[in-house]
């Protein structure tokens, strides 16, 4: 068991006095929950897919000709020439599709789908309990209205 003299199952504290946390408290334990999710299976999937992209040439290839092309079709759009804009238009889409049928590229954006779900889902976790212990330790059923 650790030297703190709080458990970290809250089913062990009913009986224990509440500690107060203060910010550098949970900057600790945020970074202790940081370090978790960076060592998820997520992001274990995920970088990998990363190494595997920023090592394949044509996948580089087409992602510095996409910016290329993004770039070149904002300046004719501000030139006003639209005929040149719609076929660099037209070539980016082409490119776009390509690097969309690589299938390490899929890999990888499920990757980041998967660990924005991951962050999410803390995020929600943290918001909903932190919005419960507030209701219950108020005594309130529901927010008030406003603060004013």
């Amino acid at each position: 068991m650790s030297t703190n003299q709080y458990s970290d199952h809250p089913a062990e504290n009913l009986n224990a006095p509440t500690r107060t946390w203060n910010r550098s408290d949970i900057l600790d334990k945020t970074k202790e929950l940081a370090g978790l999710i960076s060592s998820s299976e997520e992001v274990r999937i995920f970088q990998q897919a990363e190494r595997q992209i920023n090592g394949h040439e044509r996948i580089q290839y087409l992602i510095t000709t996409i910016k290329k092309k993004q770039k070149e079709v904002v300046a004719f759009e501000a030139m006003k020439n639209a005929k040149m804009a719609g076929q660099i238009e037209a070539e980016l889409q082409d490119l776009q599709d390509e690097l969309d049928g690589i299938p390490i590229v899929s890999d990888y954006q499920e990757g980041q789908v998967e660990i924005n779900d991951l962050l999410q889902m803390v995020v929600s976790a943290i918001h909903s309990t932190v919005s419960e212990k507030i209701a219950v330790e108020r005594g309130a059923d529901t927010p008030p209205s406003s603060c004013g």
